[in-house]
C-alpha cells in the first residue's frame, strides 16, 4: 500500500488523496486478521484542480501511473468536475468530495505531505470503519434517492462476504 501511495505522490497533484476502497479494505483486512490485502477493483486517486477540468488529462495521469505500476488498476478523478457527473452542487475541495461518499467507512483518504509523512482524512470520522460498521454518510442519508443508491451499493458490493464481521446498517426509506 505504501508503494501505491508513494507512486501517486509522484504526480504532485493539488489536494490529492488515495481514497475509498483501498483505505477501508486495508483497515478491515487488518481487523479481520487477513495476511493478504483484499484486491480492490481500482485504486482511487482524487485531486482538486478547478483550473484544469479536462477528463483527458485524468486519463494521461492514469497512463503515467500505469507505466510506474502496471499491475495496479488506477482511477484518477479531478473532484473539481465530478459534481457534474454526480449531479450535485460543486465540491469545495477533495475532502469535501470525500465527505459525500456513500458510506462513512469509505469516506477516507490518505496521502503524503511535503515531508513524506502519511496523512489521513476522515471527514465522517473513524468510528464506523474501526467498528466495522457500514452506514450511509450524512449526505447519502439526506434524501430518499441517495439512500436508495446506498442500499443498492450494499447489495452490489456485498462487503460482508469478504469481511464477515462487518455490521450493515440500512436506511429506512419510508421516513425520507
Amino acid at each position: 500500500m505504501m508503494k501505491i501511495i508513494h507512486t501517486a505522490a509522484t504526480l504532485d497533484l493539488p489536494d490529492w488523496w488515495i481514497c475509498a476502497g483501498l483505505v477501508r479494505s486495508k483497515i478491515w483486512d487488518t481487523l479481520h486478521g487477513f495476511k493478504e490485502l483484499t484486491i480492490t477493483p481500482d485504486v482511487d486517486v482524487i485531486y482538486f484542480d478547478p483550473a484544469n477540468i479536462d477528463e483527458e488529462y485524468e486519463k494521461k495521469l492514469e497512463k503515467k501511473l500505469k507505466s510506474l505500476m502496471p499491475e495496479t488498476p488506477w482511477s484518477v478523478k479531478n473532484q473539481a468536475r465530478m459534481h457534474v457527473v454526480n449531479q450535485i452542487p460543486p465540491y469545495t475541495s477533495s475532502e469535501d468530495a470525500i465527505s459525500k461518499f456513500p458510506e462513512t467507512a469509505t469516506a477516507l483518504g490518505v496521502k503524503l505531505d511535503r515531508e513524506s509523512r502519511l496523512v489521513l482524512t476522515a471527514p465522517c470520522g473513524l468510528e464506523d470503519v474501526l467498528h466495522m460498521e457500514l452506514k450511509p454518510s450524512p449526505f447519502f442519508a439526506e434524501t430518499r434517492e441517495r439512500a436508495a443508491i446506498y442500499e443498492e451499493r450494499l447489495i452490489k458490493k456485498n462487503w460482508t462476504a469478504k469481511w464477515p464481521m462487518v455490521k450493515v446498517h440500512h436506511v429506512t426509506l419510508l421516513s425520507r
